[in-house]
């Protein structure tokens, strides 16, 4: 059986190291690519279309646009959610940090709702998810000076 094995494997390689001789109008190289660098630019680029957009092409790429930035902004609320999860004591007026946050986050949604210039929009959100990320380092950090402080009245207490 290792003998049927080894020559079928020999077989197989020989047909595959052998060379096949193709006709001259046929031999292109290997992979039956393009000539030249241009040929390569053509097949593989995305062209930019040389037309402007008709009112219906350029009202499609503007929704396409706002379904974007609708499911960031949606995204950025739900991570907002999520986070202020974590701050649960209460305020001066013994309301939790938890409200007065999703109470404010979703104030300013609502104020920017109808927002239409994207920059003003991708500014927006990036401004949010800096704000989001920089509340839940100060509260990693906090917490991390919580833990060291109890550790160490544990230790001189001991």
């Amino acid at each position: 059986m290792a003998v049927a094995g080894r020559a079928r494997a020999s077989t197989v390689l020989g047909a595959v190291a052998a060379p096949r001789l193709r006709p001259a109008a046929a031999a292109r190289s290997i992979h039956e690519g393009p000539d030249t660098i241009e040929e390569l630019l053509d097949r593989h680029l995305v062209k930019k279309p040389a037309a402007v957009l008709d009112d219906d092409a350029a009202e499609a790429e503007a929704r396409r646009r706002l379904t974007s930035s609708r499911r960031e902004a949606l995204g950025l609320y739900r991570d907002i959610l999520r986070a202020t999860r974590l701050f649960a004591w209460p305020d001066d007026r013994g309301v939790p940090w938890r409200e007065v946050l999703r109470a404010n986050a979703r104030r300013e949604f609502e104020e920017a709702r109808w927002e239409s210039d994207p920059e003003v929009v991708a500014r927006l959100l990036i401004g949010g998810r800096d704000a989001v990320q920089q509340a839940l380092d100060r509260l990693a950090e906090a917490s991390r000076r919580a833990i060291e402080a109890e550790e160490a009245k544990c230790r001189g207490g001991a």
